[in-house]
Order: C-alpha cells, then structure tokens, then sequence
C-alpha cells in the first residue's frame, strides 16, 4: 500500500501544477481563466485540475455550466498543508525576481481579473453601457494610437529604427515634419515602400542599429519596438541614438520585461531575454541619456509573450 506521503508529493511533483494552485491560493478562477493566466490549453488545465481535484488540493463551484476552483488549504488534511506550506514558501522567494515565471502568472492573473471586471460591469450595466459597444461596432478601435500620436509636439523629426514592414510610419507621418525608418533587412524595407509609397515626408534608409544612416543630432524623437532583443551588443547602439538625437531628444522603447523562457533564443533568435529597469538605465547612463520614464505595461490575457515595458530616454 502506498503511503498517503507520496501522494501528496506526486501532486506537487509538477511544476505546472504548483504554478496552478498558488494562482489558486489567490483567486477562484475558471478553467478557461486559468489557461490564460498560465499560458496553456485548457484540456492540459483540466487534467491537472482532474488530478488536483481527486487528491482533494482544489474546491470545485457550479455556477450554471461553469466551474470555478480555488486551493482547498483549509480542508487540507495536516500534513499535506505543511507540504503546501513548505513550497509555497520556496515559490514566493523565487517570484521577488520580477524575470520568473512565477512573477509573470501573478501579473497575468491581474489582466485576467480586470477582464473579468470588465465583462461584470458590462452585464450589470447593460442598457445603460451599450456605447462602447455601439462605438466599436461603428469604429473600430485603430483610431486610438493617431488620436494619442496627435498629442505630440508638431515640426518633429521622427525616426522608427528597427522599422521592419514599416507599419508605424504611416501612423507618425501625419503629426510629424519628416519620418525615417531605418532597417538592415531589404525584404521589409520593401514592403515599408510599398506601405509608405504616398507619404510625402517618409524616408526610408537601410542601415545598422549600431552605425545609422541619419545625421548628428538630427532626430527629435526616436522609436524602437520590440527590436533590442534581437540585437547583441546593445553599448554602440545606445550610443548612435545618443549621436543622433537632437539636444532634448527623445527615445521610446518598447520591449520585453526580463523573463526565463529560454527556449526564444533557439525559436526565435532573441540576444537578450528582456530587459530590466536597471539595465536599461546603466546603459542609458553610460550613453548620455536619462531615462525619464519606465512602465511595466499591463500584459493582453490573450498574448502568448512576456509582459512588456515602455521606458522614455531623454538626451
């Protein structure tokens, strides 16, 4: 006969299943809920929660055709609450680095609840909140970024470096004097032209991030969207920015928050596994810059990536 000890250590032999009952110990969550929080199928969620569910680690509430769990920590029998204890204990010191995988659940299961609380406020204010929905019916939603974009100083000189297929610069071209887009790969920067082909004041440049084709102190504002990663030594480029931009300048950066998932730099071929705060500042510091601003951006429940961060460098 089996001890009731390996039981007990079994359940909470899988990392997955660890990840699942901490979001559990925090909030009663659906299954679809969390597959998104964890960033996984939801047959793989409920044959875990099945498992979970039958050692006795997870209550089950029927609300209609839903069920919703949470850690069953006060039926728990002694002994398996101390185990619990125990790794719980050993997960919350290793999710203080804002890079694990445990710092992310906990920023995913914030989208996730604001969601749900969105969905809540919508059901409970039906005839009274059907204007966004009447809104987006009618709309759409891409008038967004031009009507942020439209805040912006106006006679500025903007640069999209890292500019790919060129799809922000029709997007800054109307509120700015002159727009280059800087890319090293000729099969984007021809779609860029194709993209751009009626926009007077868009130039478009092939170049590298570390030797750019634009002038000393020519740029007023310049942009790089989830390209750093790609890019191995990150010193010179900082400095070019720093070259090129104009005195009071700005640079806004939009990338990755520090993460593990190891595995981009095979699939993908990302350099660095995102940045944190302190990087970006040290090598801002030794560029000349400041950095003026840095947010962790609230993550899509439906994005399959890490968190994002947007920080402002300024000359």
């Amino acid at each position: 006969m089996t001890s009731p000890v390996f039981d007990r250590l079994t359940a909470l032999s899988e990392p997955i299943r660890v990840r699942l009952l901490r979001v559990l110990a925090r909030e009663e969550l659906a299954v679809g809920e969390v597959a998104r929080v964890l960033q996984t199928s939801q047959p793989t969620v409920s044959r875990h929660l099945k498992q979970l569910d039958e050692g006795g680690w997870v209550l089950r509430r029927k609300v209609g055709t839903a069920s919703y769990f949470r850690l069953a920590y006060t039926d728990l029998d002694p002994e398996a609450r101390m185990l619990w204890d125990l790794v719980y204990a050993q997960v919350e010191a290793e999710a203080c680095d804002p890079a694990s995988q445990y710092a992310e659940d906990l920023r995913r299961l914030d989208g996730v609840l604001a969601q749900r609380t969105g969905d809540s406020e919508e059901l409970f204010r039906r005839l009274g909140g059907r204007w966004d929905t009447v809104r987006k019916e009618l709309f759409g939603e891409g008038y967004v970024l031009p009507a942020l974009l439209a805040l912006l100083p106006p006679g500025q000189v903007m640069a999209d470096l890292g500019c790919g297929t060129g799809a922000m610069l029709p997007l800054l071209a109307p509120v700015a004097t002159q727009v280059f887009g800087v890319d090293r790969e000729a099969a984007m920067l021809e779609v860029a032209e194709e993209r751009t082909a009626e926009l007077g004041n868009v130039t478009l440049c092939r170049g590298l991030l570390d030797a750019l084709p634009l002038g000393d102190a020519s740029v007023d504002l310049a942009l790089c969207q989830l390209v750093l990663h790609h890019v191995r030594e990150l010193p010179p480029v900082y400095a070019e920015v720093a070259r090129v931009l104009a005195p009071g300048g700005r640079w806004v950066i939009l990338d990755m928050i520090e993460h593990d998932r190891d595995e981009y730099r095979e699939t993908m071929g990302h350099q660095h596994l995102g940045f944190s705060e302190a990087t970006v500042r040290a090598l801002a510091g030794d560029a000349g810059l400041a950095v003026r601003a840095w947010r962790v951006l609230p993550p899509d429940p439906a994005a399959q990536g890490p968190a994002l961060f947007v920080a402002v460098l300024v000359k």
